[in-house]
């Protein structure tokens, strides 16, 4: 193999990805990035396309009720998306890491997670994190998955 071939098929087997349809990133990078076998899936929120975010209510006083169970299953779904739009889903992900912030949350997020995901599903790592890029979340996750082309 040459070097131009190699430089070639190294460009041709990374691709990364904004999906139409998906809350756009807030930033400057993917929500998915292939490299060769594997997807790289950015932090996902429960951010809907219109910039409001799943499991978040405001009354008419102020008073904003947080709910895990709903952030936890609106961020999966939107993983879920994401590795669809390249051809791969949920049960491709070989690892997730998961971050809180609030590690009394754990066990609303342990319980939609299980909904998904079982003992031959991904590993996982939970860490408890001081915030996230917007005061109403309550969870973020990332994952890698791998997804032969």
């Amino acid at each position: 193999m040459t070097s131009t071939s190699i430089a070639t098929a190294t460009v041709t087997a990374t691709k990364a990805t904004v999906v139409a349809g998906k809350a756009q990133p807030r930033g400057k990078f993917p929500h998915i990035k292939r490299a060769g076998d594997f997807l790289f899936v950015s932090g996902t929120s429960s951010r809907r396309p219109d910039n409001t975010l799943a499991g978040v209510e405001v009354d008419a006083m102020g008073t904003t009720k947080l709910d895990i169970l709903a952030q936890t299953r609106a961020v999966i779904e939107n993983m879920r998306d994401i590795l669809q739009s390249v051809g791969a889903d949920l049960a491709d992900i070989v690892e997730i890491s998961t971050f809180l912030v609030n590690m009394n949350d754990f066990g609303g997020y342990n319980q939609v997670y299980g909904e998904f995901f079982d003992y031959d599903g991904p590993t996982r790592t939970t860490v408890a994190v001081h915030q996230l890029p917007h005061p109403h979340l309550l969870i973020e996750i990332k994952a890698i998955a791998y997804k032969p082309l």
